[in-house]
């Protein structure tokens, strides 16, 4: 079964970087589209980047042109830079498939404060 584990995260201030990685265990991870999650507290997990396997990318509109996904196939690794960061951004993130088809990490923990 596939497992994702999720790093990089952090307490940054507003206008700050983060680079996020997720590494997935099992052989078949480069057919998969794959994407980054974000759940704020009291609200639901948003699909916020996407890059398929042909490296196609599609960000939400809330993180368009300050988020970059990017992949690894070789290293099993799905990546988000994060840049130009605001307080609105805090959630924990985590990746998963496109139609979230393996069972979730644990996320990684991005807050924007200063």
């Amino acid at each position: 079964q596939v497992q994702l584990v999720e790093s990089g995260g952090g307490l940054v201030q507003p206008g700050g970087s983060l680079r996020l990685s997720c590494t997935a265990s099992g052989s078949i991870f480069s057919i998969y589209a794959m994407g980054w999650y974000r759940q704020a507290p009291g609200k639901q997990r948003e699909l916020v980047a996407s890059v398929t396997s042909v490296l196609n990318t599609d960000y939400a509109d809330s993180v368009k042109g300050r988020f970059t996904i990017s992949r690894d196939n070789r290293k099993k690794t799905v990546y988000l830079q994060m840049n130009s960061l605001k307080p609105e951004d805090t959630a924990v993130y985590y990746c998963n498939t496109q139609s979230r088809a393996f069972p979730w990490g644990q996320g990684t923990q991005v807050t924007v404060s200063s």
